[in-house]
């Protein structure tokens, strides 16, 4: 796919002023009952990215689902399946926990309480975890508060699956005048097609080493805790 910067001046990607938005990547998306779409192939490219967001000490959101056992906080094409037991991301199961392979630690274990609550859970000093209540990252959230908080004017959007929980977040996120970078092959079900339809709507679409690169290279976060 191509990429390079096509944007004009309004949504031009400021990878000096960017957050790293990591949807969904958890242990049901990857491994368990929701990898239909084989999202563990993006992983070696999700790593590159968040690692090079860690070096330049940029902001970095783990962007959540958890689901109640009665399905309550559910989409409702999900509710139903999960008040009868067959869900996934479950609040509290192992299912639902963040990746090992992303995680700045170890010994991480979601805060349920704060995420549910619409808190943000501090793992180190530039990355949260946060929960969201539907598909898109915004909606009924804080998040806009929290990456204005950090001067944030660009979110660089990777993880699971496009169809749903990737797209929303674009989409809500250009609607708040955000500029936006897709990582194309850090995204699972990402197609030519979609590509396209983003580039409409401003959206740059980079692979996982540019990204990379240009935030190496430019970014120049100063450690701070955005409120919690």
């Amino acid at each position: 796919m191509d990429s390079s910067f096509l944007a004009d001046r309004y949504t031009r990607p400021d990878l000096e002023r960017a957050a790293l938005l990591l949807i969904d990547v958890q242990r049901d998306v990857l491994d368990g009952p929701l990898s239909f779409a084989t999202p563990r192939r993006q992983l070696p490219n999700l790593k590159r990215v968040i690692e090079a967001f860690r070096a330049a000490r940029g902001p970095i959101v783990h962007v959540v689902r958890l689901y109640l056992p009665d399905g309550s906080n559910a989409d409702l094409c999900r509710r139903d399946a999960i008040g009868r037991g067959h869900g996934a991301l479950l609040a509290g199961t192992p299912g639902s926990a963040l990746v090992d392979e992303l995680l700045p630690r170890r010994d991480v274990v979601l805060d349920v309480d704060t995420l549910l609550s619409a808190g943000f859970q501090h793992l180190t000093a530039n990355e949260t975890v946060m929960y969201k209540p539907r598909w898109g990252a915004f909606y009924g959230t804080r998040l806009l508060e929290h990456l204005h908080a950090q001067g944030v004017a660009t979110v660089v959007v990777a993880g699971c699956n496009f169809p749903n929980c990737p797209r929303a977040t674009i989409v809500e996120a250009s609607e708040r005048d955000m500029r936006v970078v897709a990582v194309w092959d850090a995204i699972s079900r990402f197609t030519d097609r979609d590509a396209t339809e983003l580039r409409d709507i401003g959206v740059e679409i980079m692979p996982a080493v540019e990204v990379a690169g240009h935030v190496r290279v430019g970014t120049r976060h100063e450690e701070c805790l955005a409120p919690g």
